[in-house]
């Protein structure tokens, strides 16, 4: 399931108060999908790394009252308000805290705690199959989940990408060579290889703008050799683009590129020039571009600077195209 339709199907279990596992390889946005869903609806997150846990910490520690043993709960667990719980990597917690979670999952509540009415428990981890660290889950508390499995998604990716300030080059560069957004072979037991978090630690380290000299080493060590390579050769490219503001003095004589690689960089720099007084030379030079190329320009541009979509020159471009822009 894609990130966008696993956000959906996790927003209906909380109205249906379900506890949720999200499956899914490293560094796919398991976590960053549960922190939006929680921001999206003004709910509170209270982040639980399962597998820092001893068997004990869920319960808290006992205090005598009246010659009686009583349980005090830990303070990271919620006593009041509404959100959501997040037990995050629980399957690569040890057997006896994943039986621990039993109780809390289900029955909402451990020992002497109650989960407040208005909080929702979900959890996440990697599959088994990744051959990360991870202990097999009991099936008695598998079967308190509703189970869904994460996907990675290019377009997902790139409309959260254009939100986050990832570069341009970056988002340019995985929609020019979109197989390279994830993959991972827990065969080769790679240290490092392509994945969405990998990619924006890229856009970080770019950022940055370290030394050519030592720029494959920082690639590769974030996103593997291959990847590293071609992602230099793509720069390579991006570095050399006229300036997009040259473009845009002359939209109608301005050279039109024929290289796939090129016009992937160019319609990341033009979409980032958008605004109120520059979208009608867009659009001019747009309706030059092939037609994805022209796509793809303008709705990374509204993606942007929504304020565009007001102008004259986007309405009558989108009357034009509106078959596939939407």
């Amino acid at each position: 399931m894609k990130p966008s339709s696993a956000k959906a199907a996790v927003k209906v279990a909380i109205k249906a108060r379900r506890p949720v596992f999200l499956w899914g390889p490293p560094g796919v946005g398991k976590s960053q999908t549960v922190k939006q869903i929680a921001e999206g609806d003004g709910l509170s997150l209270v982040d639980i790394r399962a597998v820092l846990l001893d068997p004990v910490d869920l319960r808290g520690l006992p205090k005598i009252e009246d010659g009686r043993a009583v349980w005090c709960p830990p303070g990271f667990l919620p006593a009041d308000g509404k959100g959501v719980l997040f037990l995050d990597e629980l399957n690569a917690a040890p057997p006896l805290v994943q039986a621990g979670c039993y109780q809390l999952v289900l029955d909402r509540k451990i020992g002497e705690y109650i989960l407040p009415p208005d909080w929702v428990i979900i959890a996440a981890g990697n599959r088994e199959t990744d051959r990360a660290v991870t202990s097999r889950m009991p099936s008695a508390l598998a079967n308190r989940f509703v189970h869904i499995q994460f996907d990675v998604d290019v377009d997902d990716w790139v409309s959260w990408a254009l939100d986050h300030g990832i570069m341009t080059e970056v988002i340019a560069f995985i929609r020019f060579r979109p197989g390279l957004l994830f993959q991972f072979d827990p065969a080769k037991n790679e240290k490092s290889f392509p994945t969405p978090r990998s990619w924006e630690f890229v856009s970080d380290l770019l950022k940055v703008g370290p030394d050519h000299a030592i720029e494959f080493d920082l690639l590769s060590g974030t996103v593997g050799e291959g990847a590293a390579v071609e992602l230099l050769g793509f720069l390579k490219i991006f570095r050399t683009l006229p300036d997009p503001d040259q473009i845009l003095m002359n939209p109608a004589a301005a050279p039109v590129p024929e290289d796939p690689a090129t016009l992937y960089a160019l319609s990341g720099a033009l979409s980032r020039k958008a605004g109120p007084n520059s979208i009608g030379r867009i659009v001019e030079y747009c309706y030059r571009l092939p037609a994805e190329f022209s796509v793809l320009t303008i709705r990374d541009a509204v993606k942007i600077h929504p304020e565009v979509t007001s102008s004259r020159a986007f309405i009558d471009w989108a009357a034009k195209n509106q078959a596939v822009l939407f």
